[in-house]
């Protein structure tokens, strides 16, 4: 039986940013298209804060267990993993995951029928989406398309959801703070997948890292990091006061530092949790920058 702080380690609680920076930006968004606190629905904010939550826990308990049955994680650098490491069994470990998606259906099921029917179908989505990225048959995080994944569900569409159920609409604004918090997101994934090159290689694991090779995952990374600095500049035609975004720049620059240098394995795990503080922090300035805007 795994202990507390094992279950703790395995839901990979440096990820979490992931979840509550589109939320947030979401609800930044949301104030900058109302024009005001007291018109949009706290409430609905705090559900979809608790279904991201859900979600990215959910995905990474159902990645710890297809990767531990696939013996993907055998030899791994990085967080514990509960099944590679065997400190749990893959059944409880599935069920774990599957709880979260449970309490993230049920709390977009009433955001569904107190906003509108069509978000149980992006929700049902979004669910599908976290179990196959390393589950099934075929699962597409093997094969190179887990940013792609991580860009959509945790940037446009967490966003953009978020902005819709407490605002009921979106806009421009919304969607650009989509793309940036979906930028950084992915990048978060993109350093791991650098990290875990030689392992991912060995295991027939082809993720985009793998696919476009060592020099250019770096490339990508930094690339990454820059899009919300671009975004602050662009939210300038909403408000000047979206400039403040810029202040998460030196979280971005020591986040790349190590990416830069050229570190390896062990050596870019503080990219990982700078990264996600980067991203929580630039969500969380442009998010006042709108509201004061």
């Amino acid at each position: 039986m795994a202990t507390p702080t094992q279950w703790l380690q395995g839901a990979r609680p440096r990820t979490l940013p992931n979840a509550i920076a589109p939320v947030v930006a979401g609800v930044g968004s949301a104030l900058w298209l109302v024009g005001g606190f007291g018109e949009i629905s706290w409430w609905k904010a705090a559900l979809a804060l608790i279904v991201a939550l859900a979600l990215i826990v959910g995905v990474n308990f159902a990645n710890d267990y297809s990767d531990g049955v696939r013996g993907t994680d055998d030899d791994r650098v990085g967080p514990m993993r509960l099944v590679g490491s065997g400190a749990a069994s893959p059944g409880a470990v599935k069920a774990a995951a599957f709880i979260c998606f449970g309490v993230g259906a049920v709390c977009g099921l009433i955001l569904a029928i107190a906003t509108a029917w069509w978000l149980v179908v992006v929700g049902a989505v979004c669910i599908a989406a976290a179990w196959f990225y390393t589950g099934g048959q075929r699962p597409y995080g093997y094969i190179g398309l887990g940013e792609v994944a991580v860009f959509t569900f945790f940037g446009p569409v967490a966003v953009l959801g978020t902005q819709f159920v407490t605002a009921d609409r979106i806009d421009w604004v919304g969607a650009v703070c989509g793309v940036a918090v979906g930028a950084i997101s992915s990048s978060v994934l993109v350093v791991n997948n650098l990290r875990d090159i030689p392992s991912d290689t060995e295991s027939g694991k082809i993720t985009l890292a793998v696919r476009i090779g060592d020099a250019r995952t770096r490339i990508l990374f930094g690339v990454l990091l820059a899009v919300p600095l671009v975004a602050s500049v662009v939210l300038v035609a909403a408000t000047p006061w979206a400039l403040v975004g810029l202040l998460a720049a030196p979280l971005i620059v020591v986040a790349y530092r190590p990416v830069q240098a050229g570190a390896t394995g062990p050596g870019l795990i503080p990219s990982l949790g700078k990264a996600g503080l980067a991203m929580l922090a630039w969500s969380v300035l442009t998010a006042v920058a709108l509201a004061v805007g």
